[in-house]
């Protein structure tokens, strides 16, 4: 195969093991395997997620999440709406209005 040729063009010959139908069926078994076992493990990543994140607020003694907190402080709103009005990214880190260039 084209495959099996580019591998002992550019291998060493010294890796005689390298390249051959048996170590590409292999491998390409392992990644099939693999693949499948990513998608079980992320299947339900969100759901575990925010289980964490509620076991970590109680651990700390919180009632809300960070995210609810940010929502409901009046100071932290008030700036995103000054940013948003001034026309820059709400989003943008250091005041540069999102555009690279630092106002400072």
């Amino acid at each position: 195969s084209t495959i099996y040729k580019n591998c002992h063009a550019t291998t060493s010959k010294l890796k005689f093991w390298g390249c051959n139908e048996v170590k590409f069926a292999l491998d390409r078994c392992l990644k099939e395997e693999k693949l499948k076992l990513l998608e079980v493990i992320n299947k339900d990543v969100a759901t575990r997620r925010a289980l964490e994140g509620d076991v970590y607020q109680k651990a700390m003694g919180k009632e809300v999440s960070f995210e609810d907190y940010l929502k409901q402080d009046k100071d932290f709103n008030n700036a995103m709406e000054e940013r948003r009005n001034k026309g820059g990214d709400p989003n943008a880190q250091y005041g540069n209005g999102g555009n690279g260039v630092n106002k400072y």
